[in-house]
């Protein structure tokens, strides 16, 4: 058996546990640059307020409806997750984190009753963290992750699915006529890897349950759709095709992009903030054990600004070999900012990305270059960089070219006028209890 582990409006939740007067009230977290809506609670969509919905279209909300608006709080987030990671790896010996509120655990070999198990499992991360999270309990992943579509429809939209099913729905333990009938009272759409797109397919060929899905021929599928839904169908008929992935594989390009809170034209704050950017990215290559070969920069103005002039531009510049030293990193940034940047433009947003990764121990020296020992003291120095950071919190050292991301630095920063203290990152920021 498989189980999937994930936080009830996962981002609101965690706003919550530190501000209780937020219980009961309608609450958006909106994304960077207080853009659009990213999580909401359910009271806010009782509002009609939709994921993804720019704010501008709701933020009548706030004064005529109570709703509160917060700036995403993402140190605030990752640190939660970390600690909701560590208690739902108890209920079963392997562990795939499939997302910041979500994760799968194999229940294969577990003895007792699951569903108790799980219920425990649950109550100490609502104690211990205050998060309200609901668990799902399949033979594939696929079922579990629609059984955990099951038991927090059941818990929030009573009628919906049977109330037995709320926050802890075993799909496993079910005879088959009863796991038929939640899965024909189950819109197709709702099945983890069917899109919108193949979900309008679906339709239009008269499957509109996960139930007729289910009873699909799987031939049929591959035949007429892909392999994927192919795959899909007989994880839904019990049959196990995608496995546990404990340990993600590392990832084949790594960015750092913002949009900026103002209009930005100054070449100095623009390679400012592109200095921010290539300095995080090359901390991720570091921390994923990998080299960058090339690194992509790109600046553009916002399409939405009409009255604007546009402009849009990206470049490549390939390092002298392949590294993840910050210093090298940056100085291909900023000379591709130079190379691209043209004046007169309100830039909206720039960019870095690393390109052609490699895994660090492969990396081979070029002929002639003669730094075998200059590249190891690279290598130490750049631990010694990412140690005193993390010790004593990003940004502590900086490239001379950046600046701290703080009311003090430039105008390229996103705006977050409505964001939370980092509660459990930041000494200053930390709550104190009053007896």
């Amino acid at each position: 058996m498989i189980a999937l582990l994930d936080i009830n409006n996962a981002y609101v939740s965690m706003e919550r546990v530190f501000r209780p007067s937020l219980n009961g009230l309608p609450v958006v977290v909106l994304s960077n640059n207080d853009g659009c809506a990213v999580a909401r609670s359910d009271e806010a969509k009782a509002l009609g307020v939709k994921m993804g919905q720019p704010f501008f279209e709701f933020r009548h909300l706030v004064d005529n409806a109570g709703l509160v608006a917060l700036s995403a709080n993402f140190a605030l987030y990752g640190d939660m997750s970390d600690r909701f990671m560590s208690l739902a790896a108890g209920l079963g010996p392997e562990q795939e984190i499939y997302s910041i509120d979500e994760t799968f655990i194999s229940l294969d070999g577990v003895p007792g009753e699951l569903v108790a198990r799980a219920r425990t499992v649950r109550s100490r991360v609502l104690q211990w963290l205050s998060l309200p999270c609901c668990v799902g309990i399949g033979p594939t992943k696929t079922l579990a992750k629609l059984a955990n579509h099951i038991s927090k429809s059941a818990e929030r939209k009573p009628g919906s699915y049977p109330a037995e099913h709320a926050q802890v729905c075993h799909l496993g333990c079910l005879s088959p006529d009863d796991l038929h009938e939640l899965l024909v009272g189950t819109p197709v759409g709702e099945v983890w890897g069917v899109g919108r797109r193949i979900e309008e397919q679906l339709r239009a060929a008269g499957i509109v349950t996960a139930g007729q899905l289910a009873q699909l021929d799987p031939v049929t599928a591959r035949t007429r759709w892909s392999v994927v839904l192919e795959r899909t169908v007989r994880e839904l008929q019990g049959v196990r095709c995608i496995d546990l992935d404990e340990a993600s594989a590392p990832r084949q390009q790594i960015a750092c992009t913002r949009s900026f809170g103002a209009p930005v034209r100054d070449l100095r704050l623009l390679v400012e903030a592109v200095t921010s950017f290539a300095t995080r990215a090359a901390e991720k290559l570091r921390h994923q054990d990998s080299h960058a070969a090339q690194v992509l920069v790109f600046l553009r103005t916002s399409p939405f600004r009409r009255k604007d002039a546009q402009y849009s531009r990206s470049i490549v510049m390939p390092l002298r070999r392949p590294c993840a030293d910050t210093a090298a990193i940056v100085a291909s940034a900023v000379a591709g900012v130079h190379a691209i940047y043209r004046p007169g433009f309100n830039l909206a947003k720039a960019g870095v990305m690393l390109l052609d990764l490699q895994p660090a121990a492969e990396r081979q020296l070029e002929l002639g270059l003669q730094d075998c020992e200059p590249a190891r003291d690279r290598v130490e120095l750049m631990k010694a960089l990412d140690a005193i950071n993390g010790r004593w919190g990003r940004g502590t050292m900086l490239v001379g070219q950046a600046k701290a991301n703080d009311a003090t630095a430039g105008g390229w920063q996103m705006r977050q006028e409505r964001r939370t203290p980092a509660y459990t990152t930041e000494w200053a920021s930390m709550p104190s209890v009053r007896c």
